[in-house]
């Protein structure tokens, strides 16, 4: 009941989110003429973009399996690739990507991968997803480029704000990883507040098999950080990932024919606009971003064409994401549950 509820409240959040959002970018503006403008765009260029979407979700499927190998698990790739589209789909769905871990851990889970594993794995992604937007801000405001601080001077209350709460949270999941002993006493201590649940039996088998489990855990963490160049890896792995997201609003700006910004900048100023919308309880930063967008590429794309190439840097980065995203997880669903389904059919 409870479950149904949450996904009755998310799907409301999502809908009125999304309804705002347009609201926003069309208010005042003549949607005939922003139709106009992106059908004059070439759009064979944002094939390109999205094939880069696609992979960037697909990085973290390699990230998944190589830490996998790493300590010593027997995952298929191609379901570390549907573990990537279902992770990203429910994160784009869920205020602040709540919902993205969790359901990735529940499929992982029906593919017997251990759960204290998978959930280290997860949260090291994490980290490294998070600490390459907070270097990309940091390094943007300890070297100051006179244009892209001029630029970025209108977001720079939500960049700040996205740089502490991120560095909040990386700080927090950090000390999940890296200090097993820290992780085992706040387990075992959330453990306890649900004691009164169960009966004395099966809470002593239920505290046992937490600590066996704890145990695994300490191995898998130590492994980790003796051997530096995994972490290093990954980081390597997530700043590729998080470029080429960011370079399809470069490739919409090359179709608009707009040419007054590079490569980089495009990057870092995208990097700055998710830094600042990530830890936001909003799906998908909906509204934050599109906002924060038209406030620091207005000066560069213009009055006329900003609408425009908003609407199809969004729709490429994000929407399209999402629907990518949504299609393979419903293969997955098919695929990682289906099978055990029909072995059951089979058995009866």
């Amino acid at each position: 009941m409870k479950d149904k509820k949450k996904i009755i409240f998310n799907a409301v959040f999502l809908i009125l989110c999304f309804s705002l959002t347009l609201f926003y970018v069309f208010k005042g503006e003549d949607f005939k003429a922003v139709l106009r403008f992106i059908r004059r765009a070439g759009g064979a260029v944002w094939l390109i973009g999205l094939l880069l979407v696609t992979a960037f979700i697909l990085c973290e499927s390699l990230i998944i399996y190589y830490l996998m190998k790493n300590l010593k698990q027997k995952p298929k790739l191609t379901h570390c690739c549907l573990y990537s589209f279902v992770g990203f789909f429910f994160s784009l769905v869920t205020p602040t990507a709540s919902g993205g871990q969790p359901m990735q851990l529940v499929f992982m889970g029906r593919d017997k991968l251990p759960v204290h594993i998978s959930s280290m794995i997860l949260l090291l992604i994490t980290i490294a997803y998070k600490t390459v937007l907070v270097m990309i801000g940091a390094l943007l405001l300890l070297l100051r480029p006179r244009r892209l601080m001029h630029l970025l001077r209108p977001a720079l209350f939500w960049v700040k704000l996205g740089m502490l709460l991120n560095v909040l949270c990386v700080s927090f999941m950090a000390a999940l990883v890296f200090c097993p002993l820290f992780t085992q006493k706040l387990v075992l201590r959330m453990m306890e507040w649900f004691s009164p649940l169960f009966p004395r039996e099966r809470w002593n088998a239920m505290k046992g098999k937490a600590a066996a489990y704890m145990d695994e855990y300490r191995e898998a963490s130590a492994y980790i950080k003796k051997n530096r160049r995994i972490t290093a890896h990954v980081f390597l792995i997530t700043f590729a990932q998080r470029c080429l997201l960011f370079a399809v609003t470069y490739l919409v700006f090359v179709s608009f024919g707009v040419r007054g910004i590079g490569m980089a900048e495009t990057i870092t100023l995208q990097g700055t606009i998710s830094l600042a919308a990530d830890m936001l309880p909003l799906p998908g930063g909906m509204g934050i971003s599109e906002h924060l967008f038209e406030r620091i590429f207005t000066p560069v794309c213009g009055v006329k064409l900003i609408t425009p190439i908003m609407v199809v840097s969004r729709g490429l980065s994000f929407y399209a994401q999402l629907l990518i995203s949504a299609v393979f997880t419903a293969i997955a669903y098919l695929v990682i549950f289906g099978k055990e389904n029909h072995k059951h059919d089979r058995i009866l």
